[in-house]
């Protein structure tokens, strides 16, 4: 696996990709997090196809929080079952990538 992810799930409502974005990037899982939409899905649930706006939201992580970062979002989401996926970040700028791992490092408890 790469050392840093790109990951991406959606939202029914903005109100939750920001509240799924606040939490995730407030417990160091995520170093940042973008929210795009409303978007236009077309998909395949229980049986049927059908079509739909969501909000499309997408964190950066090192390799190291995903697991953590994962079962936060599985627990958080609004869904239950949502799409998540991790894309590996190949390449970045040094200091983006440095960013991500200083941002995901837990702040060891006081």
């Amino acid at each position: 696996m790469a050392d840093y992810l790109e990951v991406s799930t959606a939202t029914e409502t903005r109100d939750q990709a920001v509240a799924l974005a606040r939490s995730a990037v407030g417990e160091r899982l995520a170093a940042g997090a973008q929210i795009i939409g409303p978007v236009t899905s077309a998909f395949w649930h229980a049986g049927a196809f059908g079509t739909g706006e969501e909000w499309k939201l997408v964190m950066t992580t090192s390799a190291e929080r995903y697991p953590a970062l994962e079962a936060h979002v599985l627990e958080h989401h609004p869904w239950e079952n949502p799409q998540l996926s991790a894309t590996p970040i190949v390449a970045g700028s040094e200091g983006c990538l440095r960013w991500i791992s200083a941002s995901t490092t837990p702040v060891p408890a006081q």
